[in-house]
């Protein structure tokens, strides 16, 4: 059927249809335009000089360097003619206001930068007359220079330091970047030493080969881990209960009452190994997964490289953004109504950000669908991925934009709530921190489980082709339905990837140490190993993340198997052997 007035299915096939229709629609045109709003402000700040003035620079009169400026009202010295003075100069380029972390001199457009230092003003006049770059005030001619009142403070603080543009940019910036060592201080005040800051720099350069490689090693074995830890899952569960029995088993020892808790967890932990059973038999077939589907293993950079695209973009309109509005002392600044543009470029932010997580949570689930209602899996689709991709963005990105949208209308509080507990951090009484941590915690839940229906509902959606809601309240009752397994599942499931994540992490640092430990001096190797360390993380966070996805959409594809099918001709599984040996497995029990 085709995406307009297709009327929804109320019989549930649970089964990939070759017929599909648009899900959620006003909401995919909701989200267009949403976006034709985010690309308008671009344009706006690009047609009003916003962008124009952020890569060009701009003076302390309003005047964009480079170009024919139109006058400013109320504004002295605007509307100049700077085609010929593309760079803009500081008068003190080491007045550095730390707190805003901006330059608090003035700005003036010159035809060159000097290119060597100015000790005196009448160094000033000598360098305005023979290379007609005028480094003071506009009001001021430069062959009087020297002996000016007004030099003091319309010229440039003496002496002038040797200066050279900025590539694209064009602000000119001193060559000898020891003035900014007051702010570089500030911002990594947790270095008391200068040397031991100079050192630790040198030690990330001098080692850049050694952790590129170590960086390539964590992504190798990230991808390795998702197809063989099928082999090991069943090791790392064994491990996390004997942990778990012998902690408590020590517990005991300490504390008679803990008896009665110790029984309670081996009765609970005896009830629940066919659970924890299955668990491993959803990891061993999502190991298969990973083999039949290896573009899976491609998912990670697919979405990294997206978000990172359109944070460039959206950090481009922000600054865009702060050099667009009315002038006022010496900066440009939205007023009325043009202030809520920020605004909605942040709700853009973590919107469309959002929205790209949930493209990719559609597309793995899209493609793990195909491959578990598949029976023979030698016919799987050439590119399984691919064809997930195809049916999302035809046929569900109204769905998407809907989760994601929810999604959002969580965060957005939360984030605001964080802020006033921020700002308010030693002014608040305690129980209004309490109140506010409170509902900081709860929203932050409330995110997590919405995060978790939605991922289902985008699998069910992909199966019956149902809109946001109708597949989230198919999902949420087949979730109900087996709760005690999904418990079991995200408990043991999150343990065994959170060791993964570890072996990961402590395998590359070993290696790290290995091959950084050849220099003596441990803060020449400390950072480099800290960066190497906290890339392997996540590296391994993004790639498990995936095998995760696999694993939730796994089990909710073998509910729904097991509640509409039985094995009768005309309802035969389509579960993998590994799960149909588990199931049969726990019907003979049942039956004993």
């Amino acid at each position: 059927m085709g995406c307009c007035g297709s009327a929804e299915r109320t019989k549930r096939e649970w089964r990939p249809l070759e017929d599909r229709s648009c899900t959620d629609l006003p909401w995919f045109l909701l989200f267009t335009v949403f976006c034709v709003g985010m690309g308008s402000i671009c344009g706006f700040t690009i047609v009003t000089g916003g962008a124009a003035r952020l890569v060009f620079g701009y003076d302390s009169y309003g005047n964009t360097c480079g170009q024919r400026n139109e006058q400013i009202e109320g504004v002295r010295l605007s509307g100049l003619d700077h085609t010929d003075r593309k760079f803009v100069f500081f008068l003190d380029p080491c007045n550095i206001d730390i707190v805003q972390r901006k330059i608090r001199s003035m700005a003036l457009c010159v035809s060159l930068c000097p290119p060597e230092e100015l000790q005196t003003y009448q160094d000033l006049k000598r360098f305005a007359m023979l290379n007609g770059s005028e480094l003071c005030s506009y009001e001021l001619a430069g062959h009087k220079y020297p002996g000016l009142p007004e030099r003091f403070s319309k010229c440039p603080k003496l002496p002038v330091p040797p200066s050279k543009p900025l590539p694209v940019f064009n602000r000119c910036t001193p060559l000898d970047v020891s003035c900014y060592a007051k702010f570089a201080e500030a911002v990594v005040t947790f270095v008391g030493d200068n040397s031991v800051l100079h050192r630790l720099i040198a030690g990330v350069a001098a080692s850049k080969e050694i952790i590129i490689g170590l960086c390539v090693l964590a992504l190798v074995l990230s991808m390795i881990l998702m197809v063989i830890i099928r082999y090991i899952s069943a090791v790392l569960v064994w491990i996390l209960t004997s942990l778990v029995v012998l902690g408590s088993l020590g517990e005991v020892t300490s504390c008679l009452l803990c008896l009665l808790f110790q029984i309670i967890l081996l009765l609970l932990m005896l009830f629940m190994r066919k659970r924890v059973a299955l668990t491993i038999a959803l990891f061993h077939v999502a190991g298969k997964v990973f083999i039949h589907l290896p573009l899976l293993t491609l998912q990670p950079f697919v979405t990294f490289l997206a978000l990172l695209l359109f944070w460039i973009y959206w950090i481009l309109v922000l600054l865009f953004l702060g050099t667009t509005g009315q002038f006022k002392l010496h900066h440009f600044r939205l007023t009325g109504p043009l202030q809520y543009l920020t605004w909605y470029h942040a709700v853009g932010l973590i919107w469309i950000t959002e929205f790209i997580l949930a493209c990719q949570q559609m597309t793995v689930a899209g493609a793990v669908v195909t491959y578990y209602f598949t029976r023979d899996k030698n016919r799987l689709p050439v590119t399984p991925i691919l064809s997930s991709v195809l049916r999302l963005v035809r046929y569900h990105l109204g769905t998407v934009a809907k989760g994601s949208f929810i999604i959002t209308l969580v965060k957005i509080p939360r984030l605001i709530l964080m802020y006033i507990h921020n700002q308010l951090k030693g002014k608040e009484n305690a129980c209004a921190r309490c109140l506010l941590k409170t509902c900081i915690c709860c929203l932050w839940c409330l995110e997590k489980c919405l995060n978790y229906l939605n991922q289902n509902a985008y699998a069910a959606t992909a199966i019956n082709s149902t809109s946001f809601c109708t597949s989230a309240r198919d999902a949420f009752v087949i979730l109900v339905e087996n709760a005690l397994r999904v418990a079991t599942i995200n408990a043991v499931g999150d343990f065994v990837l959170f060791l993964g994540k570890i072996l990961i992490v402590t395998t590359t640092a070993f290696a790290g140490v290995l091959l950084l430990n050849y220099q003596r001096d441990y803060a020449e190797w400390l950072l480099p190993l800290i960066i190497v360390c906290l890339f392997s993380f996540l590296v391994a966070h993004c790639f498990l993340s995936i095998f995760e996805i696999v694993v939730d959409v796994l089990f909710l594809c073998f509910a729904i198997d097991t509640k509409y099918n039985d094995g009768t001709p005309g309802k035969e599984f389509f579960m993998d052997k590994a799960l149909m040996v588990r199931r049969q497995r726990a019907d003979l029990t049942h039956f004993i």
